[in-house]
């Protein structure tokens, strides 16, 4: 098993459920190419040591039609529209490339191996705003170890699930389907990544990437790719949906970095989600608060390029 991480936030950090399970448009015309990231909205995760803001959160009825899953389409209600049709079970991952023992792994047979647990993780956005979610899951490299990883493999390359009778969105060019994303190895076997079946403990809502979805705290949320259904072990560096399309916009690593601004807006602070339109903005921690954690994996790498 991986080595354990140290927790720095608490059950009162996290996003209410309410407020979680939507993500909010914030952004006046952030449409497109600008429309990208993970799942929900909510609570930014307070430094260490400092007290996190209290949200009050939208009623379940007023924020459930606002989610971003682009492969059921661009508009936020979309995904609750949709997402339903989704087939989650039975469910397989395939894992090939350069591992050891490649071939379709049932989703019953992983959850079988694997410890579930609890993760308090920050969420940053690129499109800054910040939430804390309690995701259930277990460790990647636990499932990579599974595989074997091959000595010569540099990086892990993902796959979301494309079928065109499940999901509408994908008949339209927004992104060149399938969704793919992509992690330098050492990112994938730190014991912050994990792959994620749940959240407050239920199962993952299909909009929010059921059955299976990454987890990368210290990353913009669109690194976080959702419904996996392949996994690939590689030496060469793998594309990336959001880098395709738009290379100058959204970098391979993107990680959180308030230093680095997006070319259409500053990522210097962030909006806590939840707290309204007109909601105070915060300043963004570098590598969304996990600094001391991750920092190494960049030693020497210039993070303004490498971005």
């Amino acid at each position: 098993m991986a080595m354990r991480w140290k927790n720095t936030l608490k059950e009162s950090d996290v996003t209410e459920e309410a407020t979680f399970m939507n993500r909010r448009q914030l952004m006046s015309g952030a449409a497109g190419f600008g429309i990208v990231g993970g799942i929900a909205g909510g609570l930014v995760g307070a430094p260490t040591g400092a007290k996190a803001d209290t949200l009050t959160p939208n009623s379940f009825e007023d924020i459930s039609n606002y989610c971003n899953f682009y492969e059921f389409g661009t508009s936020k209600d979309d995904p609750a529209k949709y997402a339903g049709a989704l087939t989650t079970s039975p469910w397989s991952v395939k894992i090939d490339g350069m591992v050891e023992a490649p071939g379709d792994y049932a989703l019953e047979d992983i959850l079988s191996k694997m410890t579930i647990e609890e993760r308090i993780y920050r969420f940053r956005c690129v499109e800054a705003w910040s939430m804390v979610v309690p995701w259930n899951g277990f460790e990647l490299a636990d499932l990579l170890a599974l595989a074997g990883v091959q000595s010569g493999a540099k990086y892990v390359a993902f796959e979301t699930a494309l079928r065109e009778d499940e999901m509408p969105g994908v008949k339209y060019p927004v992104l060149e389907w399938p969704y793919v994303e992509g992690l330098r190895l050492d990112e994938a076997m730190h014991p912050l990544t994990m792959m994620a079946t749940g959240i407050y403990g239920k199962d993952l809502p299909n909009q929010n990437g059921a059955p299976l979805r990454l987890v990368v705290p210290w990353k913009y949320g669109f690194k976080s790719i959702k419904s996996i259904v392949r996994i690939t072990l590689t030496d060469k560096e793998p594309a990336t949906s959001w880098n395709k399309a738009n290379a100058r916009e959204y970098g391979f690593y993107s990680n959180v970095n308030p230093e680095v601004s997006h070319p259409r807006w500053s990522q210097a602070s962030e909006r806590q989600l939840g707290g309204g339109l007109f909601a105070s903005r915060v300043p963004t921690l570098k590598f969304n608060g996990y600094e001391e954690e991750v920092a190494s994996l960049y030693a020497g790498m210039d993070l303004k390029t490498h971005f």
